[in-house]
């Protein structure tokens, strides 16, 4: 276990100071500081380099926290809150979510082939379907 004393951790610091820090990283944090604080200075690229336009950015964070690997509502709804901050509209944000879905609809993709073999399989054992 690290000291979090010890290191300095600015990141980390900011995301906390703009509401940006999930509290579920807060064990994480207490374990090991200095590699949180460089993987958050990481994942904050996106925002700290300026190469994206900052609304962009929050449209993406949309994608990534709805997303059906993620869903994660708070980060949704701050990242939402921002992006109509900076200029968003209903429309942009209601198509990066209707773009997320398709994220889910692999699943069947993957699904609906293997469910039709497994089918076909059992009906030609006479196991029925």
């Amino acid at each position: 276990m690290s000291d979090s004393k010890t290191v300095p951790t600015p990141v980390v610091e900011r995301m906390r100071e703009h509401d940006a820090w999930n509290p579920l990283w807060d064990e994480l944090y207490d374990w090991d500081p200095a590699w949180t604080e460089q993987f958050m200075a990481t994942a904050m690229q996106p925002w700290l380099s300026g190469v994206l336009e900052p609304k962009f950015v929050e449209l993406l964070a949309i994608a990534v926290d709805a997303s059906a690997t993620h869903m994660y509502a708070p980060g949704v709804r701050r990242h939402i809150r921002t992006a109509l901050r900076l200029g968003a509209t209903r429309a942009e944000i209601l198509e990066v979510l209707k773009l997320t879905t398709l994220v889910g609809i692999h699943a069947c993709n993957v699904g609906v082939p293997i469910l039709a073999e497994e089918i076909d399989s059992r009906q030609q054992r006479g196991d029925g379907g």
